[in-house]
């Protein structure tokens, strides 16, 4: 079976596990990626269980739009029941390694704004520690070569993604080589340094559920 099957096992799971829950006040936090594009799809089915949606990025609610789900803005709405995203990481505490995509920030403010955080991965991102991925710091432009400095005191080899400006109007640093065998404490550290917006550590707030497709099926791991 292939990868993009396997996400798709993976969103699949995840919405028939909100369904029952939705009524049509239900306003969601869908992410950004292409295992929450499955999930979309899917989702497009049911639009007329539901609300509407609140986006993390640009590009996530232009796709709902494309498939008639109406986009509401955070502020404007009661907090999601559910917020729906996929990883580049997760561990076994279902702390997590997001932004491969640039959408980090707000994936971060609609995880914890929502009630309950659902991750949809296929098993290539599980890990038993995390790192392996560069992790995606969101930059104010002008700190960027302050900041870059601090990541190197903290043990980190930070590389701008070149060409790339986030929704947000700011620039990304993918830190290689970080010693996040404590996720929380690291997440902390670096968000502490002036210029950070934030990074791709959702340590503090992790998934609630996470839903992993494997060669042998849907595989739901609870916090």
């Amino acid at each position: 079976m292939s990868q993009d099957s396997h996400k798709q096992e993976a969103a699949r799971a995840a919405l028939d596990h909100i369904l029952p829950d939705l009524t049509s006040r239900s306003i969601l936090g869908i992410g950004t990626g292409s295992t929450v594009n499955f999930f979309i799809e899917a989702l497009a089915k049911e639009k007329d269980q539901f609300e509407g949606a609140v986006a993390s990025s640009e590009a996530t609610a232009e796709r709902l739009k494309q498939h008639g789900i109406p986009v509401y803005e955070l502020n404007a709405v009661e907090p999601p029941r559910f917020y729906i995203d996929g990883a580049d990481e997760a561990n076994k505490r279902l702390e997590l390694i997001k932004g491969g995509g640039g959408a980090l920030t707000r994936e971060k403010i609609l995880a914890a704004a929502s009630e309950t955080f659902l991750c949809i991965v296929d098993e290539t991102k599980e890990v038993d520690i995390l790192g392996a991925f560069p992790l995606p710091v969101e930059v104010i432009p002008m700190a960027r070569s302050y900041v870059g400095r601090e990541l190197v005191r903290l043990g980190g080899d930070p590389e701008y993604r070149s060409g790339f400006v986030t929704d947000n109007g700011n620039i990304i640093l993918d830190v290689h080589h970080l010693d996040l065998s404590r996720p929380i404490k690291a997440e902390e550290a670096i968000n502490q340094i002036t210029g950070v917006v934030t990074n791709g550590l959702f340590a503090r707030r992790p998934a609630d559920k996470l839903f992993v497709a494997t060669s042998q099926g849907v595989r739901t791991v609870n916090r």
